[in-house]
């Protein structure tokens, strides 16, 4: 198991209850861990879709320097050349 910590939260008794009815008791610590991870995950990327940097570099993907579209035709060109070669190995 990961390193823990123990924290100490106040949790409205309203909330506990419908919480506890979801997933009882002894059901809590792992349902409030699901949901913050969840929730940290959601506001990064809140946070990275709102700093306006482009999540795409060119240069980390320099196949498709001539465009996605020639990308996709030579992969299957291959795809068509792999093939036939295992046809052609199949009936020898």
């Amino acid at each position: 198991m990961e390193d823990t910590q123990r924290a100490h939260i106040l949790i409205p008794s309203d909330l506990l209850r419908e919480i506890d009815a979801l997933v009882g008791p002894r059901g809590r610590s792992a349902f409030l861990l699901e949901t913050a991870r969840q929730e940290v995950q959601r506001r990064k990327l809140l946070r990275f879709l709102e700093n306006g940097e482009p999540a795409w570099k060119s240069e980390d993907h320099p196949e498709l320097k001539g465009g996605a579209a020639k990308w996709v035709r030579d992969l299957r060109k291959q795809s068509e050349r792999g093939s036939k070669d295992g046809n052609a190995r199949k009936r020898n």
